[in-house]
């Protein structure tokens, strides 16, 4: 991407002689109108209306950068007037009155896109609305599906959208695979406003409305960004983001009372510590009065927290919001909280069951403006896990899911995988709590999620993106960032249909888009296949989590294990096991307790099994294990000769770039092979039956 105009365009040559402009709105598309309430023609805008500028400015800059079209601005009111050739951007409402139209009305953030023939209108049902139809119609038009006599209804499904930074403010990122921070810099807010806006742009265009920008595993910055020294600088970080609909959070360390030096405690329950976490949200808010509030890691992997002082999380979280609801503030508590000095031998701790453990018995004790962070699965965003049972079990604290954009188990944006291709199987899962229990239904949208608080509240993931020119390091894990926004915005939508969107809004149509396509699609099962078998986690290389080390995590802490013996493998979670089963609704739980029910793909999750356990397809689960090492390998393989056919078709340095990080997969993929095939030849002594080269 450049940074003239990043909104996922990667080549905008592609899009100049987009038919659908030469099919009448052409010339509708040389002339913008914004309509703002209250205001005269000419008038200048109100800081209130900073967004709704916004988004006219997005459309010129659209048009002139996508398209080479040159368009003039004017400032209208509320006075009656004719529809006549141009594009009108304001608020449903007011554009209802003033045109006499009959636009449905959205829900919050919502927009309308109405193509007559003689004007284009996109109406919001709030200014974020206006933002968001700007940006949707742009991308309509780059995909040629916008044409004259449409009228295109749309509102987000999850009212919070949300992007988790793990910066450092000494510049580096935890879990960054695209360089150095945005935002810091030898411990100081060091940034390039412009790229700023350029981000604040590249997320608004798919719906996110949250950024917390500070790493919620450090505690310096935690403390320090909370500090006079720090906020003013913050305030003006604020103040890029919020001309996009961006409002930010800071992540907070539980411990700051004492550890700025102000307390010698930070018990949520001492006078104390309340008064002293309410004088300094006071303080916060003075700097950035629209602060969505804080992002809290607590009593999680050496993080303090209100355990350490025989307080549960409910106290924690509360105390907090009090201090941040005069503010309109709100606390998201994250709940990966789970016994991180585990002791291997002991058998009768259960890693995955934690979060259920720890928060489903405080359901409906949390104040309404806390939230609730849950991973989309019980473990630490693997390949494969199942989606954790909390989901429909929370049924009285507002909640959101964690994903993850970021690569950390999944390649670490060297290997290409497309993550919404697992996300479209979580957003599927059935929690079984209710007649429409699908995590895609639970997503409160408008009011619905004010008037039953335990409804799914929105997304937040963790970002990949850093300094890199690119944003993301691998050019095409651009599409994971985009896909999650997509998906925040309609959770129903597939990773094929997400896919093709962005395949054809960064390499237009043709044979790079078709290819491109391909790649992504076929991507995830490559790496599922070359990788972690059937479910089985903590494979993967300590600390880096990149490559192969089959007992890596085996002896350690973490609680992450598989338990291979020389005849078995897995861990029996089923009723007679380590009950993790029995916290699904009853018909889940039955499922994944029944081996001739339980998915393939997470087999050795819920199961402990011997290598000779017959598959679907009559092979054991050994044979299946070396199969799908030698499947995976190739289909890297394959992915090379797509990538090779399009050479000549792209810019020679995305190219370039892309084949780069393709060899590199290749070698990953090899080492996965051969590091985990050759494991179980010497652990079981049972060689491939295909007779093909296992290394003693």
């Amino acid at each position: 991407m450049t940074n003239e105009y990043d909104c996922w365009f990667q080549d905008r040559r592609s899009f100049t002689g987009n038919e659908t402009l030469k099919a009448g709105l052409r010339e509708i598309l040389r002339t913008v109108t914004a309509i703002v309430p209250g205001s005269l023609p000419g008038e200048a805008f109100e800081e209130r209306t900073a967004i709704l500028r916004q988004a006219a400015m997005e459309f010129l800059w659209g048009l002139k950068k996508c398209y080479n079209l040159s368009a003039s601005l004017s400032v209208s009111g509320e006075e009656s007037a004719s529809i006549s050739n141009t594009v009108y951007i304001g608020l449903r409402s007011n554009l209802n009155k003033k045109f006499s139209l009959n636009l449905p009305a959205v829900g919050a953030e919502g927009f309308v896109i109405k193509v007559t023939k003689t004007a284009l209108i996109i109406a919001g049902e709030d200014e974020r609305g206006c933002l968001y139809g700007v940006y949707r119609c742009l991308a309509l038009l780059a995909l040629g599906k916008l044409a004259a006599e449409t009228e295109i209804a749309e509102a987000p499904a999850a009212p919070i959208r949300m992007i988790n930074h793990w910066d450092n403010i000494d510049g580096s990122i935890e879990r960054g695979y695209a360089g150095r921070s945005l935002f810091f810099n030898n411990d100081r807010l060091d940034y390039d406003p412009q790229r700023i806006a350029d981000y604040a742009r590249l997320l608004a265009s798919v719906g996110i409305n949250r950024i917390s920008i500070n790493n919620v595993n450090v505690r310096r910055a935690a403390k320090l960004l909370i500090t006079e020294e720090y906020l003013g600088d913050v305030a003006k970080l604020a103040a890029i983001f919020r001309p996009f609909g961006i409002r930010l959070m800071l992540s907070i360390n539980f411990s700051a009372p004492y550890g700025l030096k102000d307390l010698d405690t930070a018990d949520p329950l001492d006078a104390r510590v309340a008064e002293w976490w309410k004088k300094r949200a006071d303080l916060i808010y003075r700097y950035i009065p629209d602060l969505a509030g804080f992002l809290v890691k607590a009593d999680s992997e050496g993080e303090p927290g209100p355990f350490q002082y025989g307080r549960t999380h409910g106290d924690g979280a509360n105390m907090l919001a009090a201090a941040l609801k005069p503010h309109n503030g709100e606390v998201i508590w994250r709940c990966f909280v789970y016994n991180s000095a585990q002791d291997w031998r002991d058998r009768s701790v259960d890693r995955v069951r934690a979060a259920y453990d720890n928060f489903k018995p405080l359901d409906g004790s949390f104040a309404d403006n806390v939230l609730l962070q849950v991973k989309w699965g019980p473990m630490d965003f693997q390949l494969r896990e199942p989606v954790t049972p909390l989901f429909g079990a929370l049924k009285k604290t507002r909640h959101l899911m964690e994903l993850q954009i970021t690569q950390e188990y999944t390649g670490q944006q060297i290997d290409l995988c497309y993550l919404p291709y697992i996300w479209e199987d979580i957003m599927n899962f059935d929690t079984a709590h209710s007649e429409h229990g699908k995590i895609k239904e639970l997503f409160g949208s408008g009011d619905r999620h004010l008037l039953q608080g335990g409804l799914l509240q929105g997304l937040a993931a963790i970002s990949n993106v850093g300094l890199d020119g690119n944003w993301t390091g691998h050019t095409l894990a651009q599409a994971n960032l985009y896909g999650y926004g997509r998906l925040c915005w309609d959770p129903s939508l597939s990773a094929a249909a997400i896919a093709a969107e962005w395949t054809g809004l960064s390499f237009g149509s043709g044979k790079a888009a078709d290819a491109v396509n391909e790649m992504l699609l076929k991507s995830y099962p490559a790496l599922e296949k070359y990788s972690a078998p059937f479910g089985a986690g903590g494979m993967i290389t300590p600390h880096s989590h990149y490559g192969p080390n089959v007992e890596g995590y085996e002896y350690d802490r973490w609680g992450d294990y598989h338990r291979i013996t020389w005849d078995r493998i897995g861990i029996d979670r089923s009723p007679q096991g380590t009950g993790y089963v029995t916290q699904y609704a009853p018909k889940n739980a039955a499922r994944f307790a029944d081996l001739a029910q339980c998915p393939e793909n997470l087999l050795l999750f819920f199961h402990r099994l011997p290598y000779d356990y017959k598959m679907k397809n009559g092979q054991t689960l050994l044979q299946n294990i070396y199969d799908t090492r030698f499947e995976g390998y190739e289909a890297v393989e394959e992915l090379i000769k797509i990538w090779e056919s399009i050479k000549g078709t792209l810019n020679a340095d995305v190219y370039e770039s892309v084949y780069a990080r393709l060899k590199r997969q290749l070698a990953n993929a090899r080492e996965w092979r051969d590091v985990l095939n050759t494991y179980f030849w010497r652990k079981t002594g049972i060689g491939d039956a295909k007779g093909r080269t296992i290394y003693e």
